[in-house]
């Protein structure tokens, strides 16, 4: 379930929740490398995915069946030093970088999870929300169970533990846990001597594998594999369990449908730039997203901006395919984190130029387009817009490369609940009125599969229509499902 008293808690000390939605998780695994040390190799991949999650992070290598693993709360720079990285020798490892869509910010909830029991020790790393965790937690409980986590991992750990004593292999129980398991999961699990990556059937979150010397590496994006030098090899299908050991590696493919739907919101923002998720560059989206709106939303203007960093690419479709100039005219300040205090109204009002300030030279006395990823409370757009107009922008013209939010996500993502979201209270007029631009744009909904390349819709996109590809219990849904917000982008 998404973690609102954590923002509450947070608001209440002066935190103000941010606009954008948040980057879930990232996941890492390496075995039988002969290039890099393991630890070594998923620092570096790690720090490639730094952008899903800045909470926590950890990482847990397998030294002939002992392992040991070094976690914090933190960014990866901050957590891992060359000492604790020399410690962590072995043949394999997992790795994780977090942010907290389920569960408590506590140290207690980085990942991997290490769990010792009858048949030795289990590491398991984990993207993704379970839609039914809740459920399976309270039933373990009921027997017995002690959980040392608020996290939906934990409760994937114990399943497949409880498989693990009625099957074969550690591959055989993870085949066995995912049909009693709902939702989204990229899954890394490392036992005695095997490391086995799994995604759920409708693949909502990315998992590509890669060639490292003689190993092989698992990754939430391909930007992870260039980043410890691993050469890609594939993306890991919906519902694939892949399997290395000693013998080689071996794919089961039980529980692969075919009906797919990954999130749409990778490419639109939560990937990196430089991957390429199910064979689709992330980059050239972007671009077409911004191609795709100078269509839709034309405007005569001197000069197209961007918002730093996914909102560039977009900018820069829009420049290409409208003929009006692209620069650079917002600069990001990428040494500070995702969150800062602001203890007063005033400040909270001011903390935009904290992390964007507008480049005077660029857009002064100008007419200005900026492209911008998404809008979901509405807390920042009029202060960028407000920005620009102080730096001397004639005028400011806001395009939105996504579809109007109208929906909570329940795999994985932050976005919030339909009380909060700007999209269900206001028409797209009233959101342009309230951001202070001259003009605004949405890109269009039946342009998500142009967008990616597609002929047919192959994606979730339960964020903006409210069509959930996987179960999500009526407990856990926010509000009444039922009353549908006013779809505002037609």
């Amino acid at each position: 379930m998404l973690n609102h008293s954590y923002w509450n808690s947070k608001e209440q000390n002066g935190i103000e929740p941010a606009e954008k939605p948040h980057e879930e998780c990232g996941v890492f695994g390496l075995y039988g490398d002969d290039v890099m040390p393991p630890a070594y190799a998923a620092y570096n991949g790690l720090l490639a995915l730094q952008h899903r999650g800045q909470e926590s992070c950890g990482i847990a290598v397998n030294d002939r069946g002992v392992v040991s693993y070094h976690k914090d709360m933190g960014l990866v720079s901050e957590v891992f030093h060359p000492k604790d990285l020399d410690k962590l020798s072995g043949q394999m490892c997992v790795s994780h970088v977090r942010y907290s869509t389920a569960g408590d910010s506590v140290p207690e909830n980085a990942q991997p999870l290490v769990m010792r029991y009858i048949k030795g020790t289990l590491a398991i790393a984990h993207n993704g929300n379970l839609t039914n965790a809740h459920e399976i937690r309270r039933e373990l409980e009921h027997r017995g169970a002690i959980f040392q986590t608020t996290i939906d991992s934990e409760v994937i750990a114990y399943i497949i533990a409880r498989e693990r004593m009625h099957s074969g292999s550690i591959e055989e129980a993870v085949r066995r846990t995912m049909p009693q398991i709902q939702g989204a999961y990229s899954l890394l699990v490392m036992s005695p001597q095997k490391l086995i990556a799994a995604r759920d059937p409708n693949g909502f979150r990315p998992l590509c594998m890669g060639r490292l010397g003689k190993g092989y590496v698992f990754a939430s994006e391909t930007c992870a594999l260039d980043a410890c030098g691993a050469e890609f090899v594939r993306d890991v299908e919906p519902g694939e369990i892949v399997v290395v050991d000693p013998s080689g590696v071996k794919s089961i493919r039980d529980h692969c449908t075919g009906r797919i739907s990954p999130c749409i919101f990778e490419y639109i923002y939560f990937a990196r730039t430089d991957s390429v998720i199910d064979g689709v560059s992330v980059y050239e989206a972007r671009k077409e997203a911004g191609r795709l709106l100078a269509r839709q939303h034309p405007v005569e203007a001197d000069l197209v901006i961007g918002v730093p960093e996914s909102g560039i690419d977009a900018a820069i479709g829009y420049s290409e395919e409208s003929g009006i100039p692209y620069e650079k005219g917002i600069v990001k300040n990428n040494y500070i984190g995702r969150t800062f205090i602001k203890p007063t109204q005033q400040e909270r009002r001011n903390s935009v130029r904290i992390k964007l300030n507008p480049l005077v030279t660029a857009v002064k006395g100008k007419r200005i387009v900026m492209l911008d990823d998404s809008i979901v409370r509405g807390t920042t757009c009029d202060r960028i817009v407000s920005m620009l107009r102080e730096a001397g922008a004639k005028e400011v013209h806001l395009r939105i490369s996504s579809p109007p939010f109208t929906w909570p996500c329940y795999y994985g993502t932050d976005i919030p609940s339909k009380n909060e979201l700007i999209a269900c209270k206001m028409s797209v007029e009233e959101i342009g009125k309230l951001s202070g631009a001259d003009s605004i744009g949405f890109l269009e909904l039946d342009s998500l599969c142009q967008m990616i390349g597609k002929r047919e819709k192959c994606f979730c996109d339960a964020c903006f229509t409210g069509n959930y590809p996987a179960p999500v219990p009526k407990h856990i849904m926010e509000g009444k499902p039922e009353q549908r917000c006013t779809p505002v982008h037609r």
